[in-house]
């Protein structure tokens, strides 16, 4: 059964930094991809960035340049490293897994609070 945890959110101000952290277990990830999302008050979940397999990475245009995502496949960890925060940034981000098509594994969420 896969499992992802999310660790590493909290409360900063507007210009810090924040990683994340999504650690998954419950059978080898070779081949699979994983994503950052994100879901604000009153909002739909929104794509953030995502890594697969062969590291290739894609950001949404309103965090590239800001935004790292990087995966240590020997710990089966997933970091995403936020820096220049703004209030914008506030949301639950939530990790994602797939083997193909759509993400269909996901982490229970950790707040981030961004205050200006």
């Amino acid at each position: 059964q896969v499992q992802l945890v999310e660790s590493g959110g909290g409360l900063v101000q507007a210009g810090d930094s924040l990683r994340l952290s999504c650690a998954a277990s419950g059978r080898t990830f070779s081949g699979w991809s994983m994503g950052w999302f994100r879901q604000a008050p009153g909002k739909r979940r929104e794509f953030v960035a995502e890594i697969v397999w062969s590291g290739r990475t894609l950001y949404a245009s309103s965090v590239k340049g800001r935004f790292t995502i990087s995966r240590d496949t020997a710990k089966n960890t997933v970091y995403l490293q936020m820096n220049s925060l703004n209030p914008e940034d506030t949301a639950v981000y939530y990790c994602a897994a797939k083997e193909t098509g759509l993400y269909n594994y996901w982490g229970q969420g950790t707040q981030v609070t961004v205050s200006s």
